[in-house]
């Protein structure tokens, strides 16, 4: 009789052991093919996240090497105190950076301010904002007004909007055809408290220059975020009033010189993980003396580094169950060889090869082995999903109280920033300044491990088994080499 047709006999014969044996096999490859798909599924995250979660490089003027330009001007001049000096963006340069391979789009930013004509603007108590900057005159002599202007090439692409901080509740907003037009967005409570809406005409009158007035058409309205608190302190305003419009339209209101530049300019980059070499290849093409270029791919670092996380301890699973399985499928069959040593002694007495006999236990194990493996097959996906989503929850509270703490400790956004020396400052205009925080916050609680058994985890899982097994028949099989056959009849 062949050790095949044998290990078939005794395992249909003796089945309670057999059930213990797939139980207890079942358990092992439940938990293993678990830590497998959370392990795959955290590489699966980890790539999407190239698509899903963005990544910027972000144009703007060196203001380190503003300053030390104003500093070495202060010590050689004493008679009158150095201004800080920043050049704004040229979009040439900027469109040259565009052009580099992995930047899929770019979004320009001007931040300046204007005056309400002929309507209300949002007054908070406690600020000197609304009623209070009216009251004033509009503070022409610093050239802030109660209206915050902030000009893009897209309103999609600002943060706040692409983290739904933001939200176009009706109209549409500002888009590349805006160029050289007089159209904007407004916010909704600005909206409803001067009975506005899409299609009305608003006038806004500059602060600087000859003060002049312009009138613009509303072509969408959006609702700012809830949780997006007013910011205070001179010179601020609220959040209602800050109005988006072409960034052509922006450059208009700070006058002449600034045509065919910005503040910064946002370049999207289609692979996070491309951020430092297009970083690279622009600085090459820029005048880093007055210009910088600032990458921000915390988003997808986030993302990546909760994956990484998350896989890891999937390892550690997988490697902790497979040695711990194997130790115990070790024990039980050290326990069964006991219980068989006198049919181990008539099968050596009949001239049994010793290898067979170890091949019949293993036969016997990989038997029980395929039968474990449909069993957590069917429970591993349910197991996995319950193991991942707890993994990825923890993970992304560690990572939204750490996003927190650094946008808790980052600078407020002020209300304009509209003159010409703070133009190369982050435009301030998308309110909050805490909008790339919001992204990434959102970024890591959208983070989902979609746990789908294959049949290659199933093959995976098919081999981890069989490594188990061979391992534990070894260790067990020991005592089989050294039986006398002789001996063992007669004890």
């Amino acid at each position: 009789m062949n050790f095949f047709k044998r290990a078939w006999l005794n395992l249909t014969a003796k089945k309670g052991r057999s059930i213990l044996l797939v139980l207890v096999t079942s358990a092992i490859m439940l938990f293993v093919l678990a830590g497998l798909l959370i392990r795959n599924a955290a590489d699966t995250a980890t790539s999407n996240a190239k698509k899903s979660v963005g990544a910027t490089v972000t144009l703007s003027a060196n203001r380190e090497a503003a300053f030390k330009k104003m500093r070495s001007a202060t010590s050689t001049s004493k008679s009158s105190r150095p201004k800080l000096t920043t050049s704004p963006v040229k979009l040439s340069d900027a469109k040259k950076i565009a052009k580099l391979s992995n930047v899929s789009s770019y979004n320009a930013t001007v931040s300046t301010s204007a005056n309400a004509k002929g309507f209300d603007t949002i007054s908070t108590s406690g600020s000197s904002t609304g009623g209070g900057m009216k009251g004033m005159g509009g503070s022409s002599s610093s050239g802030t007004g109660d209206i915050s202007i902030t000009g893009v090439t897209n309103t999609s692409s600002v943060s706040t909007f692409e983290s739904s901080s933001s939200k176009i509740t009706k109209g549409r907003g500002i888009t590349a055809s805006d160029e050289g037009t007089n159209n904007v967005v407004i916010e909704s409570e600005l909206a409803k408290e001067d009975s506005l809406s899409v299609g009305d005409t608003i006038k806004l009158k500059a602060t600087t220059g000859d003060k002049k007035t312009y009138t613009m058409k509303i072509v969408g309205i959006y609702k700012a975020s809830s949780s997006v608190s007013t910011q205070q302190g001179p010179g601020s305003t609220d959040v209602s009033n800050s109005v988006y419009t072409s960034y052509t339209f922006a450059n208009t209101v700070k006058g002449s010189k600034y045509k065919n530049t910005a503040d910064s300019v946002t370049f999207a980059i289609s692979d996070p993980a491309k951020v430092s070499s297009v970083k690279t290849s622009g600085k090459q093409l820029i005048n880093t003396s007055k210009y910088s270029l600032s990458t921000d791919d915390s988003s997808y670092q986030t993302v990546k580094s909760s994956m990484n996380n998350v896989k890891s301890f999937a390892d550690k699973i997988v490697w902790l169950v497979a040695i711990a399985g194997t130790i115990i499928l070790a024990l039980i069959i050290i326990l069964m060889i006991r219980e068989r040593r006198y049919e181990i002694g008539v099968l050596l007495s009949l001239g049994e090869s010793r290898w067979k006999i170890v091949a019949q236990f293993f036969a016997e194990m990989v038997m029980v082995l395929i039968v474990s493996v449909v069993l957590a097959g069917f429970g591993g996906k349910f197991v996995g999903n319950k193991l991942g989503d707890q993994l990825v929850s923890q993970q992304t509270t560690t990572a939204t109280t750490t996003t927190s703490s650094t946008s808790q400790q980052g600078q407020p956004g002020g209300g304009g920033a509209p003159s010409g020396n703070t133009g190369g400052s982050k435009p301030s205009g998308n309110m909050p300044s805490g909008g790339g925080q919001t992204g990434n916050a959102s970024a890591t609680t959208d983070t989902n491990l979609d746990v789908n058994v294959t049949v290659m985890d199933l093959v995976e899982l098919g081999g981890f088994g069989l490594a188990i097994m061979f391992l534990s028949i070894m260790l067990a099989s020991g005592g089989i080499l050294r039986l006398q056959p002789k001996k063992v009849l007669i004890d």
